[in-house]
């Protein structure tokens, strides 16, 4: 399916300050980057380069001056995330060496305090893709997903406790559940087509029999487009924008997906 993205951010730095953007995604298994035009309003001098994930990102300083950032995107995606129950669990000796980073803890999942109870969620099942559909319609039954509950990364452990979240704190949870059953899990930042307030969006994937699948453990419709536009441990690798320098007295986003 084909499908449009327009994102739009405002930003007033009191200083000039450097800032590492994550908005542009580029072509790759799942999807078909078509047009993607980022630009600057004033224009400025940007650096675009690839991150240790492989994502795009552009380092610019802003001025100490009103700047506007526009992001157009044309793109052909699936209509849907793949399902295939009879993926199995890979084992870890025939894991991609630059898959092991997947398995282990980060910042905001804390995978080592969990594996026991993961297991618990999944005692009986063959291990693999079935595991981790379980993992996340266990989370979309008992945690709900509340948009504007958090406005900091909350850890696995912090969801868990708190009982809700939003996209990030759901998709954080079931990394940290996947890695506990030495399953490779990483975070996704992109655009959701039929968002609900629209906005970026979070979700995860999982690599079990042979290949990435995606999980979305805050929708309950995993129909729809999406547009990646980065991978990480967490959110901590993933963040839309980095800055070095105080924090911005205007901020503003506004994104469409259609």
């Amino acid at each position: 399916m084909d499908i449009a993205v327009r994102c739009q951010l405002e930003l007033l730095f009191a200083v000039a300050t450097p800032v590492i953007f994550r908005l542009k995604p580029q072509t790759g298994t799942a999807q078909r980057i078509n047009q993607a035009v980022l630009s600057f309003s004033p224009d400025l001098v940007v650096d675009e380069f690839q991150d240790s994930f492989a994502n795009i990102c552009h380092r610019v300083v802003l001025p100490a001056e009103p700047v506007c950032i526009d992001l157009d995107v044309k793109a052909s995606v699936a209509e849907g995330l793949d399902r295939d129950p009879a993926a199995g669990f890979v084992n870890i000796a025939e894991l991609p060496v630059n898959h092991l980073a997947f398995l282990l803890p980060s910042r905001y999942c804390e995978s080592d305090r969990l594996g026991r109870f993961a297991a618990g969620l999944v005692r009986g099942l063959k291990p693999g893709y079935c595991q981790a559909e379980k993992i996340c319609g266990w989370i979309r039954e008992n945690l709900p997903y509340k948009p504007g509950t958090s406005n900091q990364p909350l850890s696995a452990l912090e969801v868990q406790q708190q009982g809700a979240g939003v996209c990030r704190d759901l998709a954080h949870l079931a990394i940290a559940l996947m890695r506990g059953l030495s399953i490779p899990a990483r975070y996704v930042v992109g655009y959701l087509q039929g968002l609900e307030p629209e906005d970026m969006h979070a979700w995860l994937e999982v690599y079990v029999g042979g290949r990435w699948y995606g999980f979305d453990p805050s929708q309950t419709d995993l129909s729809g487009g999406r547009v990646v536009v980065g991978y990480g441990r967490d959110a901590a690798d993933v963040a839309i924008t980095d800055q070095f320098g105080p924090l911005p007295s205007l901020s503003t986003m506004w994104v469409e997906v259609s």
